[in-house]
């Protein structure tokens, strides 16, 4: 015999075919306002307002400055669409030009949620190197990448992240407290980039300055990795001038883009 669904099952089958359905749409048609998915999609204008408040919460969609939804690091890392994002391809030339002078893997990286995500990698050709891929995780806390994005947070968001909870990286090093981390964001500030030296892999070195667009937003990373074999104090300063040029000329060629940190403080509800 069969069993009526409930109205709970029901309820829950229409959000998820909704959810999907936005989904799907932007997939399809790219960036779509608030208004254009109501008018496509038979769903009350106030689920979608809902759904849309949720997928942008949970990284599955980010909101432009123009309103529009776009998918999200979450959607993309699934989809595999990272390589035709905008800011990966322009990261692209930066990176091409990095490997040129340097020969060492170039890296760009993104806020989700407390993790540093990696949008896009171009390899060293040396045999002993990083050994990563595109959605490879740290913690933002540890990493130079995420260290680069959290810097430019307030006091009080840090606090309320990372307060009252050990901070051990992925190597042991255990921070003292978030008041280290403070120290730590504050001296990255001030000096323009992030170096790590052997906090999220063993024998590594890692630099990150930040990618800016036209409201200053600091929108993801671009991220050095070099053995420490192969660094100098010398070459470590022909690096990080080198490196902070480049973030500034990808800085330059995505001054419209918005920022792919959808969960970031102050970001505005759908409307």
């Amino acid at each position: 015999m069969a069993v009526a669904p409930s109205d709970s099952t029901r309820s829950t089958s229409t959000g998820v075919n909704a959810t999907l359905a936005i989904l799907d749409l932007r997939a399809a048609r790219g960036p779509l306002p608030l208004s254009e998915l109501a008018r496509e999609l038979p769903v009350a204008k106030s689920t979608i307002h809902r759904i849309c408040s949720v997928l942008v919460d949970r990284a599955w969609a980010i909101r432009d400055e123009q309103g529009r939804f776009q998918l999200g690091i979450r959607a993309l890392a699934l989809s595999g669409a990272a390589s035709d994002l905008p800011i990966v391809m322009a990261f692209r030339t930066v990176a091409a030009d990095l490997l040129t002078r340097h020969d060492e893997t170039v890296c760009l990286a993104v806020l989700d949620g407390e993790d540093s995500v990696y949008l896009a990698v171009e390899e060293t050709s040396h045999a002993v190197r990083l050994v990563t891929s595109v959605g490879s995780r740290t913690p933002a806390f540890a990493s130079a990448s995420g260290r680069v994005i959290l810097s430019a947070r307030s006091p009080s968001v840090i606090d309320s992240s990372f307060g009252g909870r050990p901070l051990v990286t992925p190597t042991g090093r255990r921070l003292n407290g978030v008041a280290e981390l403070r120290t730590i964001l504050d001296s990255v500030r001030r000096s323009g980039y992030a170096e790590n030296h052997g906090e999220t892999a063993v024998g590594l070195y890692t630099a990150s300055v930040p990618v800016h667009n036209a409201a200053g937003a600091v929108i993801a990373a671009l991220t050095m990795c070099i053995p420490t074999s192969r660094l100098s104090p010398a070459r470590r300063e022909t690096l990080l001038a080198d490196l902070g040029e480049a973030g500034r000329r990808l800085s330059e060629l995505v001054t419209w883009l918005p920022s792919y940190d959808a969960r970031r403080p102050g970001a505005s509800d759908p409307a």
